[in-house]
């Protein structure tokens, strides 16, 4: 009869390599913003000053997408490692990298091919692609064309120049609209950039505001060329305009030979600061803000000390962290979430402030300030259609947070050509508001129109004429008022029309 041993007696060793399919399963846990993110932590941890992410455009299709930064680049001889999935590369004590996975989990995650063109001060450009749409079943990476790479790295990406720098080329992107409806494209174009101005602005903000570093978005359609340049813009979500009295104050613990320190901030009142209304909602983003290096790694949740709350929505904590902490807390690879231990919740009842202010009470002051907040009496908004199609995703952000909506269709405004000179159409039965594509051109300026273009012309209109779509009756005061907007807003769209085509 076997009894349990201590030592289990071993025969030799085989290899056992990953099968390649493992390629499939990296970075499932990624977003297209996380993604984007981590390639981001790349740029910054090679130096760069200057960061840019690309969509490009073939025709009306979306086929592909670049992050380019001006960085040390990569040495010939150091390319390989990192292709590497979990390659070994060194880490200093400031890097964001960690894992040795993130490109390659954040590429994969979003595209079938990787490419990486690189060159580093005094070496030839160098670059290896990686396919998982190919069909090979082993790991095998393509070198890239040294003449190719190099007339990638040189072309003009409106980046200040240092002679070196990387390019990340994504293809076969998967969640990239299949779609030949120019609106349906512009539309996701709208509201992927928007969304990846507000996550990478608020990821990066102490990096961007303490680093010089700046990150752009724009899209280059390869017949038309480069289109507007969108800028990422830090957001803070410690930066409320005034204090309340006493706060904000540190908490600190010891345990387990580890020191944490708990910023714990109450924001006065509600805000439509981007720097309270953050990507996911106020209310989602309450409780715990994690940083590691000055790079934002989590945003919101209480992490076992509290439950979410309405009430608890001005409270926001800061803790720096580096990495993982042994039961105290785990980094995702994706480095979008960090994992509270059962410790950290025990360690947290025990936090003290200098004038013994504990978490208990830093909860029932935040509660508090929340209460005495929304005292203040308002007149009461009239509530409105939502907005539908042809809105920009923070005008329409905007109106679902300030005003009541009602429990009906929403309300779009859109162009078409019309068959008279009228500047304005109203279709009740869609819900539609139509503008004349006429005057597009003149109105914009000559810019390139999207689904979604000229946000303070439609918010104006959603403002003024909004109520005429509601209900099931028209009455004479709204035909009436429909006659004289029509009168009004066509005559001035002609003047805008004519001015333009004098100065063109």
């Amino acid at each position: 009869m076997s009894v349990w041993s201590q030592e289990v007696p071993t025969e030799g060793a085989v290899q056992l390599p990953p099968d390649p399919r493992a390629m499939d399963a990296l970075g499932r846990n990624h977003s297209l913003e996380t993604a984007l993110a981590d390639l981001v932590d790349n740029s910054i941890d090679a130096g760069a000053t200057d960061i840019l992410v690309r969509f490009v455009q073939r025709g009306t299709r979306l086929v592909g997408l670049y992050v380019v930064d001006n960085g040390r680049g990569i040495k010939p001889d150091h390319i390989d490692a990192a292709m590497t999935v979990g390659g070994n590369r060194h880490y200093t004590g400031e890097d964001l990298g960690h894992f040795g996975l993130g490109l390659k989990a954040a590429s994969f995650s979003q595209a079938a091919s990787l490419t990486v063109l690189s060159r580093a001060p005094g070496h030839a450009a160098v670059g290896r692609r990686w396919k998982l749409a190919s069909g090979k079943r082993d790991y095998t990476c393509d070198i890239v064309a040294g003449t190719f790479a190099a007339a990638e790295l040189d072309r003009n990406w409106q980046l200040p120049t240092s002679g070196s720098g990387t390019i990340v080329r994504w293809d076969q992107v998967h969640g990239l609209p299949s779609s030949d409806d120019p609106e349906q494209v512009d539309e996701f174009l709208s509201r992927t950039i928007s969304h990846l101005q507000g996550h990478l602005g608020l990821t990066f903000h102490r990096i961007l505001t303490e680093r010089d570093i700046r990150i752009v978005i724009d899209v280059e359609d390869i017949q038309l060329g480069v289109g507007v340049r969108h800028p990422v813009a830090p957001t803070d979500p410690f930066a409320y305009p005034d204090t309340l009295p006493g706060w904000p104050k540190d908490l600190r613990v010891r345990t387990s030979g580890t020191d944490l320190l708990m910023r714990c901030h109450i924001w006065p009142r509600r805000s439509n600061s981007p720097e309270y209304r953050l990507p996911g909602g106020a209310e989602a983003r309450q409780g715990l803000y994690f940083y590691r290096r000055g790079r934002l790694l989590h945003a919101g949740g209480w992490e076992g000390i509290h439950a979410s709350d309405p009430r608890l929505q001005l409270a926001r904590v800061c803790i720096d962290i580096d990495g993982d902490t042994t039961g105290l807390f785990v980094m995702n690879p994706e480095k979008s979430r960090v994992s509270a231990g059962p410790r950290f919740a025990q360690a947290v009842a025990t936090a003290r402030a200098h004038d013994g202010t504990t978490i208990t009470d830093y909860l029932q002051a935040a509660e508090a300030a929340w209460i005495n907040a929304n005292r203040r009496t308002t007149a009461r908004r009239k509530a409105v259609l939502p907005p539908g199609k042809g809105f920009h995703p923070k005008v329409s952000r905007e109106v679902r947070n300030e005003l009541p909506l009602l429990p009906e269709e929403p309300l779009n405004i859109q162009w078409k050509r019309f068959t008279t000179d009228a500047f304005l159409e109203f279709d009740r039965g869609t819900r539609t508001l139509w503008l004349n594509q006429a005057y597009r051109r003149a109105l914009l300026g000559g810019r390139r129109g999207g689904a979604n273009d000229a946000p303070v012309l439609k918010a104006l209109l959603f403002l003024l004429a909004g109520n005429v779509f509601e209900g099931a009756h028209f009455g004479a005061r709204d035909k009436d008022n429909i006659d004289l907007w029509q009168e009004v807003l066509t005559t001035a769209a002609k003047a805008e029309r004519s001015t333009f085509e004098a100065r063109s």
